[in-house]
């Protein structure tokens, strides 16, 4: 398996090259909660990639990639039955919007924490996206510059995970 690294230094390690990248604005944590600005640690697998048709190229991955429609968000209400997965707009519960006016959500590569099934509080929308120009911290997700995005996805095989954790040596 050629998994991807993640550290708390602002670095990501894939196939010996390191990237530069941002994390969660409190770090990483092994008792990720809902709304902590933290990135959990462990290791994930990639669900499944959407990006934006109108802004780029479908990205070439071994993973399900689908287009993002204006109606798609993304269900953080611990409440709603439908925490932490994929909703249709427009959705009552509290949800993020996946169609943004920036580009930080041009490309979301959904990791599968919290996900089998979803533990309401334990946190939601840990993604690894585009990130904003000058790397700030993030609420939880993993986040790189679009064309780092884009090769290491280019690279990845169908069995790649994201391991993240603390003091892992990059």
């Amino acid at each position: 398996m050629n998994s991807i690294i993640v550290n708390s230094d602002g670095f990501l390690l894939f196939n010996g090259k390191k990237y530069k990248c941002a994390i969660g604005k409190n770090g990483i944590s092994n008792s990720k909660q809902e709304g902590d600005d933290t990135t959990p640690e462990g290791s994930y697998k990639i669900r499944k990639i959407y990006y934006r048709s109108d802004r780029l190229k479908k990205p070439d991955s071994p993973f399900v990639t689908e287009e993002l429609k204006k109606s798609d968000g993304w269900c953080d209400d611990p409440s709603d039955p439908k925490y932490n997965q994929f909703v249709s707009l427009p959705y009552l519960a509290s949800h993020e919007e996946l169609w943004r006016e920036d580009n930080l959500y041009d490309i979301i590569v959904v990791l599968g924490y919290n996900d089998s099934p979803p533990v309401p509080g334990k946190g939601s929308a840990i993604f690894v996206h585009i990130a904003r120009p000058d790397y700030l911290p993030t609420a939880g997700c993993i986040t790189l510059a679009r064309d780092d995005l884009l090769e290491i996805l280019r690279n990845c095989r169908k069995d790649t995970e994201v391991v993240i954790g603390n003091k892992m040596g990059l």
